[in-house]
């Protein structure tokens, strides 16, 4: 089995092009935070990443740099000889599915603010919506 799921902010813009057959496809780089960290050693890992088709459309549209992503996928190489006759070693995810991690307002600002969600009353402050009084003896999970 080969399953990836990285959750990370775009380190760049992506940038989209074209195959010879006209597959579109998008490459761009996610940092994902370590979760121990060592004296001297990096706080982030960075990992190149590729879409394809729609997926690589809806990547140019709406993600940038900064962007927190959750991307799934599958590892693959991708090792050559460059022009210099070296050999070049490369892994790079190949994204499957990817989501927003967080509200585009918590993304541009750095607060959290939860979406226009309307439950017909006021949340309180906080960002969970309130269940009106009697629907919870109806909730299965309650």
């Amino acid at each position: 089995m080969n399953k990836v799921i990285l959750m990370g902010r775009l380190t760049r813009d992506p940038e989209v092009s074209s195959s010879t057959t006209g597959t579109t496809f998008a490459r761009y780089s996610i940092a994902v935070d370590r979760r121990f960290k060592r004296d001297g050693e990096p706080d982030a890992d960075f990992f190149n990443c590729t879409s394809f088709g729609k997926q690589a459309e809806f990547v140019e549209r709406y993600l940038k740099k900064g962007t927190k992503v959750v991307v799934s996928g599958r590892l693959q190489n991708n090792n050559y000889t460059n022009k210099e006759g070296q050999k070049v070693y490369d892994v790079r995810i190949m994204v499957e599915d990817i989501e927003f991690a967080e509200s585009k307002n918590a993304s541009s600002d750095g607060s959290f603010s939860s979406g226009s969600v309307s439950s017909g009353s006021s949340n309180g402050g906080n960002d969970f919506l309130n269940v009106p009084d009697g629907l919870v003896e109806e909730l299965p999970f309650s």
